[in-house]
């Protein structure tokens, strides 16, 4: 009898390792959860880049876009992807988009000589030096792009480098659409 109880916890191992296969074969990888969309911007307090320096400044993401809708577009030097997506951000900047940039994970230094040699789209950038605003926002890595509309709450979301005109206007349109009325007290 107390063979069996050994052999039990093997079955059950063995039945949750094919369980495990079972789902990690169902699963796309390239369906990324937008679990920010809905959701408030987080309020992660950030430097901003100063020169090749991180702050004396200090900004959270939620007060960044100053009451308006913005992108925040989450890069670094060291991504080629970002590299790929950045005459992409200029034409949002030549067209009066605000786009927040968050170096993330990157230094300081190295920022300002990514955008001292493409230029700089960005109407702020943030560093994000640890990857607590990658953190917050769930990122899965750079380049991601969040649509955030007036009130701070994050309307859309994109995964990747920005490319396709498509999905820059998808986003755009998203940040801008109306907000919803107020609630308004109704007399009886």
């Amino acid at each position: 009898m107390s063979r069996w109880f050994a052999v039990i916890p093997l079955v059950v191992i063995g039945a949750l390792f094919v369980l495990f296969i079972g789902w990690s074969l169902q699963r796309d990888p390239a369906v990324k959860p937008d679990a920010m969309v809905g959701q408030a911007v987080p309020e992660t307090v950030l430097p901003m880049l100063n020169g090749a320096e991180a702050g004396p400044g200090h900004v959270d993401l939620k007060t960044a876009g100053v009451g308006r809708p913005m992108l925040v577009n989450v890069f670094a030097s060291w991504c080629p992807p970002c590299k790929v997506e950045h005459p992409k951000l200029l034409e949002l900047k030549a067209r009066g988009i605000a786009v927040v940039g968050v170096a993330y994970k990157d230094d300081p230094a190295a920022t300002r000589a990514f955008l001292d040699e493409l230029g700089n789209p960005f109407s702020m950038v943030l560093v994000d030096r640890e990857g607590r605003a990658g953190l917050d926002l769930g990122i899965t890595g750079a380049p991601e792009t969040f649509a955030v509309d007036a009130q701070g709450r994050v309307v859309a979301k994109f995964a990747g480098p920005l490319l396709e005109d498509a999905e820059i206007e998808r986003l755009v349109a998203a940040m801008q659409a109306p907000a919803r009325p107020l609630p308004t007290a109704t007399s009886r």
